[in-house]
C-alpha cells in the first residue's frame, strides 16, 4: 500500500495585520521527501502518523512530499501560499500511483484573498489524484470546517484535547485511514455548522463545557457503528465568510446514525452558549497586583489579547508598562518578539545599556514603549525541544534584556513563544528564578507546569482578546453569537 504524506499547517488571526511569510515556516522547517520522515519521526504528527502505519499484516510505504509548519499569526503573504500549493501538486503528479493520501493540515488557515486555505489545498490535491483515490485529513480543533474541506476529503478527524494531542490524534486517524484506504470501512459524514464563536478562556477540555461536549464526543465513539465525531469551536478571531463552530460524526456506512448524532452534538453546543462566554480575566493593573502579591513563589500571568499561539505578534508592551509603572516587588520575566529591537541589542551586545523603543509593532492594538536595559546574554535562537511537537526551532537573534525588575527574553522569531522553560534556560534564564512569568497564551501553560500552576489571566487588548465581540469583525456570517442574539443554531 503506497500512502502519500502532505502536512501544512499555520492558525490565522484576522487581527493581526502582518503576514506570515515563507521565512515564518523555515524558522520551523519546510522539509520534503524522505527528509520529512528523518526529521519528525519521533514526535507532532509525523510521529503519529508513523505510528498508526505499524499494523499486522499491512506492509505500508509512505511516500513523504511537502512539511511546512508556521506559528499562528497573520493571513499566509500570496508567495506562502502559492509556494504550497505548487508543492501540493508538484509533488503528487510526482508521486506516482497511490493507494490513499493522508493530509495533516490546521483548518483555520487564511492567506491574502483566500479565507479557506485548506479547502483550497485540499481542491488541489484532488485536482491531481482524482475524485476515487481516498483522502484523509486530520484539522486542529479549532478548525474553521467549510464545505470545500467535507466536499475534498473522505475522512476528517480533529484534536481531541486542548492543549491538544497531535500525535495521538494522528495516529487515530492514521488507523483509519489504514483501514480506509484496504476497504474495510465506509465513512459516512454528517456535519453541522453552528453561527457561534467562543473565545479562548473557555477552550480547555479538561474541565467547564468544553470538557462537557468533548466527554461527549468520546461516548459516543464507544459505538463501533462510529468511527469518530469531532467538535470544532473555532479559532476565535477567524474573520472567515465561512466562520463557525462545526461538528461532524464519521459513521461506518450509516447515515441516519451519523445525521442523529451530528444533531445531538450540536444541540448540545448550543444549550452551553451563554457558559462558554464567561470570562476569568482581571484588569491588567489589578491582575499584575494580584500576581505579584500572590503567596506562590511563581505565578503565570496570562497575556491573553497577545496570544502568540493564537494568531497575535507577541509584542504588547501592556503588561510591561503596567509593572514597571507600579513598582512591583518580585521579578517577571517577560517575552517579547521584536526583531528590530533584538537585532539592536545583539549589535550592542553583552553588559551594554541600551535605550529603545521596544514592541508594538504588529498590531495596532500596541504601541512601543521607550525604556532602558543592561543586555545579560544572547544567543542565534536555534533551541532543541525534547518534549515538543517541534523537535528544534529557531527563535532568530535572541537578548536577555533586563529593565527594571523585569528581565525580557527579546526575539527575532516567534519560535514557541516563550511558552516553553527551554528557550529561557537556553539563555542562561531559569523561570523558576523570577516571582512572575508572563506568558503570551490563555491557555498553553503545560509545558511551565512542572514549575508552577498558578495562573492569573490579564484582560489585555490585542487580536487574540477574550472581548471578541469588540473586535472589527468584516466577513463573518451575521447574525452570530454572541455579537448577536441567535435563539438557534438552525436555519
Amino acid at each position: 500500500m503506497r500512502i502519500g504524506l502532505i502536512q501544512i499547517t499555520q492558525e490565522t488571526s484576522s487581527f493581526n495585520p502582518t503576514l506570515t511569510s515563507l521565512v515564518d515556516f523555515e524558522s520551523f522547517g519546510i522539509f520534503e521527501g524522505t527528509e520529512i520522515i528523518e526529521r519528525l519521526r519521533s514526535a507532532g504528527p509525523v510521529g503519529g502518523y508513523l505510528a498508526g502505519i505499524r499494523q499486522p499484516g499491512v506492509e505500508i510505504e509512505t511516500v513523504p512530499i511537502i512539511r511546512g509548519a508556521a506559528r499562528s499569526g497573520g493571513r499566509l503573504s500570496l508567495e506562502a501560499f502559492e509556494f504550497f500549493d505548487n508543492k501540493v501538486r508538484d509533488g503528487l503528479v510526482l508521486a506516482g500511483k497511490l493507494d490513499g493520501l493522508v493530509m495533516l493540515l490546521h483548518g483555520a488557515a487564511s492567506a491574502v484573498g483566500l479565507d479557506d486555505v485548506e479547502g483550497a489545498l485540499l481542491k488541489t490535491a484532488r485536482d491531481v489524484v482524482g475524485a476515487s483515490l481516498p483522502l484523509a485529513v486530520m484539522l486542529d480543533h479549532h478548525a474553521n470546517v467549510t464545505q470545500a474541506m467535507v466536499d475534498h476529503s473522505d475522512l476528517i478527524v480533529g484534536f481531541r484535547t486542548q492543549p491538544h494531542d497531535q500525535f495521538e490524534t494522528a495516529q487515530a486517524l492514521t488507523e483509519l485511514a489504514v483501514r480506509l484506504f484496504s476497504e474495510q470501512i465506509q465513512p459516512t459524514t454528517a456535519w453541522r455548522k453552528l453561527r457561534m464563536l467562543t473565545h479562548q478562556e473557555q477552550y480547555l477540555t479538561a474541565r467547564g463545557p468544553m470538557k462537557v461536549l468533548f466527554d461527549r464526543a468520546r461516548e459516543m465513539e464507544r459505538d463501533p457503528r462510529v468511527l469518530t465525531v469531532s467538535p470544532f469551536p473555532m479559532q476565535c478571531w477567524l474573520d472567515a465568510d465561512e466562520g463557525g463552530w462545526a461538528m461532524i460524526v464519521v459513521t461506518d456506512n450509516d447515515p441516519v446514525l451519523a445525521e442523529t448524532l451530528a444533531d445531538e452534538m450540536a444541540d448540545l453546543a448550543w444549550s452551553m452558549r451563554n457558559d462558554f462566554q464567561l470570562t476569568e480575566s482581571l484588569p491588567v493593573d489589578e491582575a499584575v497586583l494580584v500576581a505579584d502579591r500572590a503567596d506562590e513563589d511563581l505565578v503565570i500571568l496570562s497575556d491573553t489579547g497577545d496570544s502568540v499561539l493564537g494568531g497575535s505578534g507577541g509584542d504588547s508592551t501592556v503588561i510591561l508598562e503596567a509593572i514597571l509603572r507600579l513598582s512591583i516587588q518580585g521579578r517577571a520575566l517577560i517575552p517579547m518578539i521584536d526583531p528590530v529591537s533584538a537585532g539592536q541589542l545583539m549589535e550592542a551586545g553583552v553588559g551594554a545599556t541600551v535605550t529603545l523603543e521596544l514592541g508594538g509593532r504588529s498590531a495596532p492594538f500596541f504601541s512601543p514603549l521607550r525604556v532602558t536595559g543592561v543586555v545579560r546574554a544572547t544567543s542565534d535562537g536555534i533551541v532543541e525541544l525534547t518534549d515538543h511537537a517541534e523537535t528544534q526551532i529557531d527563535m532568530g537573534h535572541t537578548v536577555a534584556f533586563e529593565v527594571g525588575p523585569v528581565t525580557l527574553l527579546v526575539t527575532e522569531f516567534a519560535g514557541v513563544a516563550g511558552i516553553h522553560p527551554a528557550v529561557y534556560r537556553h539563555v542562561g534564564l531559569e523561570p523558576a528564578d523570577f516571582s512572575i512569568v508572563v506568558m503570551k497564551t490563555a491557555s498553553n501553560f503545560q509545558y511551565m507546569a512542572p514549575l508552577t500552576t498558578t495562573v492569573i489571566r490579564a484582560a489585555t487588548p490585542g487580536p487574540t482578546q477574550s472581548d471578541i465581540a469588540a473586535l472589527p469583525w468584516e466577513r463573518i456570517p451575521r447574525p452570530c453569537f454572541p455579537m448577536e442574539s441567535v435563539t438557534a443554531w438552525r436555519g
